[in-house]
């Protein structure tokens, strides 16, 4: 199956579809020019697939698209940027020792 990643505003949050079932999400906050990643879910049903770094890497290319500044207070948004260097620009410099980066 083929997922995709999809902003629902309304519920502050980026979700994830495998086919036409939603594998997971990432609640956020939004303020001026930062967005907060706050929590990510992937259905255990969906474990295990990679389904959690693509939506990792499809909200980070959001905000990059969009101009805004990462505070990544989610452990596994935290996690993975921590893996993925080329992302770490997202975060302000000032931030980046906060969240170990």
């Amino acid at each position: 199956m083929e997922s995709r990643v999809v902003d629902n505003p309304g519920e502050s949050r980026f979700e994830i579809f495998d086919g036409d079932e939603r594998a997971g999400f990432v609640e956020y906050h939004r303020f001026r020019d930062e967005i907060a990643f706050l929590h990510t879910e992937i259905d255990p049903r969906f474990g295990g697939r990679g389904l959690g770094g693509v939506l990792a890497r499809a909200v980070l290319d959001e905000a990059r698209e969009k101009g805004l500044k990462v505070l990544p207070f989610c452990p596994f948004i935290r996690g993975w940027l921590g893996r993925h260097a080329e992302y770490t620009d997202l975060v302000p410099q000032e931030q980046r020792a906060r969240f170990g980066l």
